[in-house]
């Protein structure tokens, strides 16, 4: 049996914090992590999860061999992505499924869609017309679905992309918190039900999936430069059976825009509620830099680290046990859980001070290190997609001020932010964030 210290903060009312973690899952760990201690939290399926905050308690954290930890489950995005995902596999598998990812999303290989990624956000705003809202999230959904099915697939017919992002994004709106956090709820009584909408959706797109997996073993990897040819250029990748292929192009396809989007939603938020912010970052794209040059840009990499300090969009790294531990002053068992509430490690007022105001500066003034600070995660088991998402952030942030003025509605100067809940593969704000199009150089004004 698990047996915990008085230095673990225990909730009293479960259901209440359950609650509360799904109402705004910044607030609640931020608010439980505020007297230093480690804590638990319940979590359906995954009992009582012990979760720490603190720069000491994440070092401590990084010290236990990556072989004492699996993925924890059940695990809420298995029915997304599949038990086959990269995210979900462990030891061995999970190494050689790492080490065939990794070629196709980082270094030389993924500056090649600079210009893939400039067209996205191009296309996008030519959209927008002046003295009209647009949904942000929605918006920066559709660009960086548009940027990872060209990146994953190399298609470049646009009737397609557009059947793919539809289908996606129909996919990830069914996908509700219930869903995720209750198993017992993943039926369709007489077909009818939440679930049986989202698998629907799930089916067509493991339909179209399956349509690229039969074309490229049909014409083979010869002449493509994209994600779906690296997967199966080697002698292993071409022996994958097709639903292994379909599990790892869905978690590419989800978590690889999801996070981004939500990103890039908060920044577009947070840019036009703090009109200093703003000017700064005009001034900085002044030049109308090229897409190469704008990851290079100290300001414009200062907004997009600071919105990941304040809305880390996957808010916990958890990790369950294969052995027994002793961490945080608490005796773990094999099979429990434990993790790191990144939402308030990234606002531990002993780092950051004013931790809940958004100010870049934090960021050219001096570099975290990974105990303060990690937002795609930590050791073998960080984000393969976080060069990639960096280098898509840049441009997408960049090339929508460089092309479009936006504001928020009027009445809104001083706006609330929104509550962060999870859905999905991220957490995301709990209402849309709509801005209206003042100017569109692309689309007249």
């Amino acid at each position: 049996m698990t047996r915990t210290s008085t230095a673990v903060d225990r909730p009293r009312f479960r259901l209440a914090h359950k609650i509360a973690a799904w109402y705004d899952a910044e607030a609640y760990f931020r608010r439980r992590a505020q007297n230093g201690k480690a804590f638990t939290m319940p979590i359906p399926g995954l009992g009582d999860v012990l979760f720490a905050a603190k720069p000491a308690h994440i070092r401590e954290f990084l010290k236990i061999p990556a072989s004492a930890f699996t993925p924890p489950m059940p695990n809420p995005i298995e029915p997304v992505v599949g038990p086959g995902s990269i995210i979900l596999l462990d030891g061995a598998r999970h190494k050689d499924e790492r080490a065939r990812f990794l070629p196709a999303l980082h270094g030389e290989r993924i500056r090649r869609y600079t210009g893939l990624m400039t067209r996205a956000a191009l296309d996008e705003i030519a959209k927008w017309q002046p003295g009209t809202p647009i949904d942000a999230r929605d918006a920066a959904q559709s660009i960086t679905l548009h940027i990872i099915v060209q990146a994953v697939f190399g298609i470049d017919d646009k009737n397609l992309r557009d059947r793919y992002v539809a289908v996606v994004k129909a996919m990830m709106r069914e996908y509700v918190a219930p869903l995720m956090f209750f198993p017992a709820l993943r039926r369709a009584p007489l077909g009818l039900g939440p679930w049986q909408r989202f698998s629907a959706r799930r089916g067509e797109l493991d339909a179209l999936l399956s349509q690229q997996i039969a074309r490229r073993r049909n014409c083979g990897v010869g002449g493509y430069d994209d994600v779906l040819s690296v997967l199966m250029s080697d002698h292993d990748g071409a022996k994958l059976s097709d639903d292994n292929v379909r599990q790892q192009l869905r978690t590419l396809l989800v978590s690889g825009h999801e996070t981004s989007a939500t990103t890039l939603a908060w920044a577009l938020f947070h840019v036009h509620a703090d009109e200093e912010v703003r000017q700064n970052l005009l001034d900085e794209l002044a030049d109308n830099p090229g897409a190469e040059q704008l990851p290079k840009l100290p300001y414009l990499g200062a907004v997009i680290a600071e919105t990941l300090r304040m809305h880390p969009t996957v808010s916990i790294v958890v990790r369950q046990l294969k052995r027994g531990v002793t961490t945080w002053h608490a005796v773990r068992s094999p099979g429990d859980v434990i993790g790191i509430a990144l939402p308030a490690l990234h606002a531990d007022p002993q780092i950051w001070p004013d931790p809940g105001r958004f100010d870049p500066e934090r960021f050219l003034t001096r570099r975290p290190s990974p105990a303060e600070y990690s937002p795609f995660g930590y050791g073998h088991r960080r984000c393969p997609g976080s060069s990639f998402a960096a280098l898509e952030l840049a441009i997408a942030l960049g090339t929508i001020l460089t092309n479009v003025e936006l504001r928020l509605p009027d009445g809104k100067r001083r706006p609330k932010l929104p509550r962060s809940i999870p859905r999905g593969v991220a957490a995301v704000p709990s209402r849309p964030i709509m801005l209206d199009v003042v100017r569109n150089l692309r689309g007249g004004s």
